[in-house]
């Protein structure tokens, strides 16, 4: 069966999507008390332990104290002998929406900078740890997966999407960029799809994501609870790599077959190779309204409305980023993503981030007044900004030797597990 996205833009593309995605990113309510509460709980049932995000009235926006928690949950888990393998998922309508941004804007209106650094330092700590786990994870995204929230489903090997799967990186639409190691994943997307993504704010839906192989696999909601019932039966430990098979092939008999839309961006892998993979953000464009010119397809007109409509220095930001991420490991675009989180929190070169949480997320006039406010002015003087390292002791130290002492091992072993579930794909 073919899955249409739920609640999709007017048209292939949102040319006014970036307000409607954002205002999702965030709760709105200024300043939120932050401490250990029940915004993360736990499920246990056998050999299993589940993380369970719940602010589903703010779409399970992360927190500095949801992080925390999540690091000391996920941190003990992996050596309880008792403990065999993790899932996480969310309560609500989202797995999550990403990261709280009202309270990163306050921090940042107020010069609390000590404090929005040490959220994101703790966000891309557990994302990498998450990426490194040392036993089977399994992302249950039922809902909206946005910004932080790909960060704590992405990297692990198992990520079941449902028919309520949303999946968008907007970020350059409120002049951030995509952090939380988005550099590394969407720039191993099939082509320039990871550029059209981040440069678009474009949805995906479940269907998109089994395409493009952001999921491994999909799954009806409505099985989501035989899916967790039959996981919790399964009695697994085992040093070696082929431990996961045994969860995958659990997996794979809850599975459904799903096909992309027809209209799904996995069906214009041609055109997006053709335009994403020029060099700049401006050729990019040209290439776009050249194609456009020639073609009836609506698609291409509605894809150059949605990058203008983003701030054109995060754009110039994010291209390279993705760029970059192409030739680095995961713990080398965290590092690199930070330096450019601080650097655009500080508001040194341009307030555009907090300008688009002004209008997309507090005021919700959808009319941000972008510095630059066009792309001639972005010079590459300016971009390089964001690239540059920050004060000794300042960095993003990730424990690389203790958690990759075989360099790329545990790279390799997802790239066996996801080629075994695409060619099981292929079977059906």
């Amino acid at each position: 069966m073919a899955l249409r996205v739920l609640c999709r833009w007017t048209g292939a593309i949102a040319p006014a999507g970036c307000p409607r995605i954002c205002a999702r990113m965030s709760t709105a309510t200024l300043p939120a008390a932050d401490s250990h509460d029940d915004s993360v709980f736990v499920q246990q049932a056998n050999w299993t332990k589940t993380a369970v995000l719940n602010r589903p009235k703010n779409y399970n926006a992360l927190t500095t104290s949801m992080v925390s928690r999540l690091m000391e949950l996920y941190e003990r888990w992996e050596k309880q002998r008792n403990v065999h393998f993790v899932i996480i998922k969310g309560r609500g309508r989202a797995f999550c929406a990403g990261i709280d941004l009202a309270q990163v804007y306050y921090w940042g209106k107020e010069g609390l900078h000590q404090e929005a650094h040490d959220f994101f330092k703790k966000e891309y700590l557990f994302d990498y740890l998450l990426a490194t786990y040392r036993k089977p994870h399994i992302a249950i995204m039922n809902g909206m997966v946005m910004d932080g929230g790909s960060g704590i489903s992405i990297p692990g090997k198992f990520r079941v999407a449902t028919e309520n799967c949303i999946f968008a990186m907007p970020e350059a639409c409120i002049g951030f960029h995509p952090d939380a190691g988005a550099s590394f994943f969407l720039s191993r997307l099939p082509g320039f799809l990871g550029e059209y993504l981040a440069l678009t704010g474009e949805r995906l839906d479940g269907g998109d994501m089994i395409g493009c192989g952001l999921a491994t696999h999909f799954i009806n909601s409505h099985k989501l609870g035989l899916l967790e019932e039959q996981l919790n039966l399964l009695r697994i430990y085992d040093p070696d790599s082929r431990y996961s098979e045994a969860i995958k092939n659990q997996i794979d008999v809850c599975a459904d077959f799903v096909e992309a839309d027809e209209k799904s961006p996995v069906h214009k892998w041609k055109a997006i190779d053709k335009c994403f993979s020029k060099e700049t953000v401006e050729e990019i464009l040209v290439a776009l309204e050249r194609e456009g010119a020639d073609s009836a397809d609506g698609w291409y007109q509605a894809t150059v409305d949605a990058i203008k409509k983003a701030s054109p220095l995060s754009l110039k930001i994010t291209l390279r980023s993705i760029r970059l991420g192409r030739q680095e490991v995961l713990s080398e675009c965290l590092v690199r993503e930070y330096r450019t989180t601080r650097r655009i929190l500080s508001a040194k070169v341009s307030s555009d981030f907090y300008e688009g949480c002004r209008a997309f997320v507090l005021e919700n006039d959808n009319q941000p007044k972008w510095h630059p406010p066009v792309l001639e002015q972005v010079t590459s003087d300016m971009v390089d900004q964001y690239f540059l390292e920050v004060n000794d002791g300042e960095e993003l130290e990730l424990p690389v030797a203790e958690r990759e002492p075989l360099p790329g091992k545990h790279v390799k072993e997802i790239e066996v597990i996801e080629n075994q579930i695409r060619r099981d794909q292929r079977g059906h």
